[in-house]
C-alpha cells in the first residue's frame, strides 16, 4: 500500500488531488463525491514519515535529531517547513496555570526540546 502512495505522488507531481469516491473496506459500501484529502495526506511521503516519527517521539526535538542525525537547528527548520504546509492556524497563548512558575516553564520547554541547556540555564539565571 506505502509503493503505491509513492507512485501516486509522484504522478501528480505536487498537483491537488480529488478524491471522488470512497468505499469502506469491511462493508463495500461506496460514498461518490468530490473530497480533499487531509492536509498530512498531502506531505510528501519524506514528509509524512517525519511527521510518524516526531509524533512517536513525544515531540522531542532531541529524539528526532539522533533519529535522522540532523542538528537541532534542521529540525525546527523542518518543523517550520511542515507548518507552513500544513497552514497551522495560530493559536492564541493562555497564560500558564497560577501553580505553574517562571522555572516550571523554562524547565516544561527544556524538556520538550524547544530550548537548549544553554537557553534554560541562561533564562533560569534571569529569572531570579
Amino acid at each position: 500500500m506505502k509503493q503505491e502512495w509513492s507512485k501516486l505522488i509522484r504522478y501528480t507531481a505536487g498537483e491537488e488531488i480529488a478524491v471522488e469516491r470512497v468505499r469502506l473496506a469491511k462493508s463495500g459500501i461506496s460514498i461518490e463525491g468530490e473530497f480533499s484529502l487531509p492536509p498530512l495526506a498531502r506531505l510528501s511521503p519524506d514528509d509524512q514519515v517525519f511527521v510518524m516519527a516526531f509524533v512517536g517521539a513525544h515531540g522531542s526535538i532531541t529524539d528526532m535529531e539522533r533519529l535522522f542525525g540532523i542538528s537541532y537547528p534542521s529540525v525546527k527548520n523542518r518543523l517550520n517547513n511542515l507548518a507552513g504546509q500544513l497552514k497551522m492556524v495560530e493559536v492564541e497563548r493562555q497564560a500558564p496555570p497560577l501553580e505553574e512558575t517562571a522555572q516550571d516553564g523554562i524547565l516544561s520547554m527544556l524538556e520538550r526540546g524547544e530550548i537548549t541547556a544553554e537557553e534554560a540555564l541562561e533564562r533560569l539565571g534571569g529569572s531570579k
